[in-house]
């Protein structure tokens, strides 16, 4: 209850400047084409009501709408006047503004209403005589003691309702944000396009690269051998008749190349798809992954179900990153993977209890995760502070 009502009170402080923001605003616009002065009074009320808005939208847990900006100032404030989200924020601000006031007096005074409605009787045996600053109540309680006794009842019904009202004036003020403060329809549906474009595009591109990496290591590596191969059996089918220990010489070491020829296409094709995978599903390769970590690995896998195969496959390869990571640079002891299949996503975390400091923007391994995950609109969230522990928590859709 006390909780509530201190809720309401600062939902009345954030609205408390909005006639004088408003009255900024609407006088500044106009001039705000034209630059100068009602250019710097149109920015910086938007600012403090963009910050007003900021402040109810984390109470209410409302996510921002607000269109990117360009740069220079001109630019910028002309957005911001073409900017929908900017005009629903002052008709947010105008209406909770009356809300918050309305909350205020309802919530705090029903508790004065029901507290004197209450002590009814008291109040009429302490103050027989009228004075100056009678409590409302004793206009009723001084006509007789008997209706001053019918309004105990009334204080307890005000009691409930102040109980309640607190919480449903609440809900007004949430269910206010969400409509004014949150995305529009259309808002949403853009941000749905550029999010589902970013997404492939960073797709494509990790598809672009792993197809060089692959043309790459083919090139490096097996195509090599294979060369050596052909060069080694080619000298040796000449050289037989004349030199048959040269011969056996030089079979030795085709045969030797086409194993480090065929070792190296397996390890190439492990990497595209691994076979554990295919085989005993993401549970066995996340365990194979563990019985081959260099560091400790504990495992807690609640998979009751084989996912589809690239949900699956996006899953290992930003686990076995996520492991590669942790050992490469955190200098953990231990390393904990859980992996939690809760129907419609897929729930991945990568404990260690290495230094920490791990940071997206400063290496590619991280970057690269976050892109395979994305292209499944797949989420990454890092914590990793100076010192540590480091916990990558992975979130992947993978409805049935």
């Amino acid at each position: 209850m006390t909780r509530d009502l201190g809720r309401l009170a600062l939902g009345a402080a954030i609205g408390l400047p909005a006639p004088l923001l408003l009255a900024l605003v609407l006088l500044s616009a106009p001039a705000t084409l034209l630059g100068g002065l009602g250019l710097v009074l149109f920015a910086a009320a938007v600012w403090l009501v963009r910050r007003l808005a900021g402040l109810q939208r984390d109470r209410f847990e409302v996510p921002r709408p607000y269109r990117s900006m360009p740069s220079g100032v001109l630019p910028r404030a002309r957005a911001l006047l073409q900017d929908p989200a900017t005009w629903r924020d002052l008709a947010w601000l105008l209406s909770q503004f009356a809300l918050g006031v309305a909350g205020v007096a309802v919530g705090f005074g029903l508790w004065q209403a029901a507290l004197q409605c209450l002590t009814a009787p008291l109040l009429r045996a302490l103050l027989p005589g009228r004075t100056g600053f009678d409590p409302a109540v004793l206009e009723f309680t001084h006509r007789s003691a008997a209706l001053a006794w019918l309004l105990v009842p009334v204080g307890v019904g005000l009691v409930f309702l102040a109980y309640r009202a607190p919480g449903l004036l609440l809900e007004t003020q949430t269910r206010l944000a969400r409509a004014l403060l949150g995305p529009t329809a259309k808002a949403r549906l853009s941000a749905s396009v550029e999010h589902l474009t970013a997404t492939r595009a960073a797709a494509v591109d990790a598809s672009a690269a792993e197809l060089r990496r692959i043309e790459r290591d083919l090139h490096d590596g097996a195509q090599v051998r294979l060369v050596a191969l052909r060069m080694n059996i080619g000298l040796a089918e000449h050289v037989i008749d004349a030199d048959p220990d040269t011969a056996k010489a030089l079979m030795a070491e085709a045969k030797a190349s086409a194993g480090t020829a065929l070792a190296e296409l397996r390890d190439l094709v492990r990497g595209i798809h691994p076979p554990v995978l295919a085989d005993r599903g993401l549970a066995g390769a996340v365990q194979a992954l563990a019985l081959s970590s260099a560091v400790p690995v504990g495992l807690d896998l609640r998979l009751e179900r084989r996912l589809s195969a690239p949900v699956e496959s996006a899953a290992y390869f930003a686990l076995a990153e996520s492991l590669a990571n942790a050992i490469r640079h955190s200098g953990a002891g231990t390393i904990r993977i859980i992996v939690i299949d809760e129907v419609h996503r897929l729930t991945m975390t990568v404990c260690d209890d290495g230094r920490g400091g791990a940071d997206a923007g400063k290496g590619t391994g991280l970057q690269g995760i976050r892109r395979r995950l994305s292209a499944f609109d797949g989420t990454l969230r890092i914590a990793s502070p100076a010192g540590g522990p480091t916990t990558l928590t992975m979130r992947l859709p993978c409805a049935s």
